[in-house]
């Protein structure tokens, strides 16, 4: 009786829990390695760091002025449509459900799979065939939740950003009693230039930058925030600010407790870290951090699953996936779509592999975004916004974001390559089936085979033939 839609219970508590629970996750616990590997040394990992956490700043607030000046949700895709056009829109969604989201739930799948068994088979890794298999449920988990209910996804949102925050804090305060009480040794020569190679520091910004992702995931539920005008902005300088300290602390206790090596050897460094600081915990933290890597992926599919619906919506994606379940008001074809493609990068991907391939296409298309910014301002200079940055921001982030995408392929060409090669095959779908008018009739077989709305529309015709004619028997009995 009622209309359908997509129901404003996003508040601000709830945003900035959606924010932390997106940002601290896997990443502050297993990039530390990437980091460190591709920097070379102590004190340039930091330098790093920090970096990335002010990039990061500034992509948020470019993205958080977005969202007061383009009210749909749809984060990524619907900026650069809006603000630069069909094609590089598309190629964006092309990108993001074949390469960027799977490889990026894969990731923290896998991280939430490898600290959930690390404290039953310490010391010895945990077998490669267990910690799949544990991904994958813990990923059905969420997407089981997802399909159920908006308020409860984000009640379990708000909740384990909490215990993210308390994961963040066992590891930062044994480490700070450390280094008050003077070990020091691990920072000394922390500036090693020789150990700098700089064509391998965009792999360093990747592994951080992957650590600070989800600073956008408040632009995928735009539509549902209550007073977004208001609560975007602050629930993003709130949570980047609280995350950008929490890591910096995180990484400074890492380096007191261990060694650069010994940072390069852990396949986990927080179990690590546990093991050598904090013996009474070390069956404690590996579950917190799981459980902190379980928040990420609720917050990803939280969000991805509006990018397909407004997607849907907007003509680019098929229509199915614009659907909303009729009693729960969640988007559930949108959120089951992940399934497959998912579940194949979990079962034959590796974690740092994985990192570099979808870090291509992820930063490319922000950098797009962010560029979308200041063309917007310029068509639409009568345009009022509740909140504006800065020209400077927008303009360093993108330039940032391009240059690194750009200097990447020296860094690790066969991974950047395949990302690069995932994004130019969206070129020709886009002009056989979006751009291009193509006939009726190939229209409606491309639509029945792989599109679903002919061949939906004939189902449900036959049905309700068959539910006339068991009417009239009932009738006739």
């Amino acid at each position: 009786e009622e209309a359908i839609f997509l129901r404003k219970k996003i508040t601000l508590l709830r945003a900035f829990s959606l924010l932390i629970g997106s940002m601290v996750g896997s990443g502050i616990f297993i990039s530390p390695k990437g980091v460190l590997k591709n920097s070379g040394s102590v004190g340039f990992s930091l330098v790093v760091w920090f970096a990335c956490g002010l990039l990061s700043m500034f992509g948020a607030l470019s993205y958080a002025e977005l969202g007061t000046r383009i009210t749909k949700s749809g984060g990524h895709y619907i900026y650069i449509l809006e603000t630069l056009g069909p094609l590089p829109s598309f190629l964006f969604l092309w990108a993001e459900f074949f390469a960027i989201r799977p490889a990026n739930s894969a990731v923290v799948s896998l991280a939430f799979g490898r600290y959930l068994l690390e404290p039953f088979f310490a010391p010895c890794a945990a077998p490669v065939p267990a910690v799949k298999l544990v991904s994958l449920l813990g990923y059905y988990m969420v997407l089981t939740l997802n399909s159920w209910s908006v308020t409860w996804s984000a009640r379990l949102q708000t909740a384990l950003s909490v215990v993210k925050l308390l994961a963040l804090a066992l590891i930062i305060v044994p480490g700070m009693m450390l280094l008050a009480q003077g070990h020091t040794e691990n920072f000394q020569d922390a500036f090693d230039r020789q150990s700098l190679v700089l064509d391998k520091l965009p792999l360093a910004f990747y592994a951080g930058m992957f650590a600070y992702s989800g600073w956008f995931q408040a632009s995928f539920v735009r539509e549902e925030l209550v007073r977004p005008e208001r609560n975007i902005p602050l629930a993003v300088i709130i949570s980047v600010i609280t995350v950008i300290v929490g890591y910096m602390l995180t990484n400074v206790s890492y380096y007191t407790v261990l060694g650069t090596q010994d940072v390069l050897a852990s396949p986990a460094v927080a179990v690590s870290f546990v093991q050598r600081a904090f013996k009474s915990l070390i069956s404690v933290v590996p579950v917190l951090v799981a459980l902190s890597c379980f928040g990420t992926m609720n917050g990803g599919i939280f969000t991805f699953s509006r990018t397909l619906f407004v997607a849907s919506r907007e003509g680019q994606w098929p229509p199915l996936f614009s659907m909303i379940h009729i009693r729960r008001h969640t988007p559930l074809p949108a959120v089951m779509l992940m399934f497959p493609l998912v579940t194949a990068m979990v079962c034959v991907g590796d974690i740092y592999h994985l990192l570099n391939f979808f870090s291509f296409s992820r930063w490319l298309f922000i950098g797009l975004a962010t560029l979308g910014l200041i063309v917007h301002r310029h068509r639409h200079p009568e345009l009022h916004s509740p909140f504006k940055v800065p020209l400077f921001v927008p303009v360093s982030f993108s330039v940032i974001c391009l240059f690194t995408v750009a200097m990447s392929f020296y860094s690790d060409p066969v991974s950047i390559s395949i990302g690069c090669a995932m994004v130019l095959s969206g070129f020709p779908v886009y002009y056989l089936i979006i751009h291009r008018q193509m006939s009726g009739r190939c229209r409606n077989l491309f639509s029945s085979f792989l599109f679903f709305p002919t061949l939906s529309d004939y189902l449900t015709h036959k049905l309700q033939l068959l539910l006339e004619v068991v009417q009239q028997e009932i009738k006739t009995y």
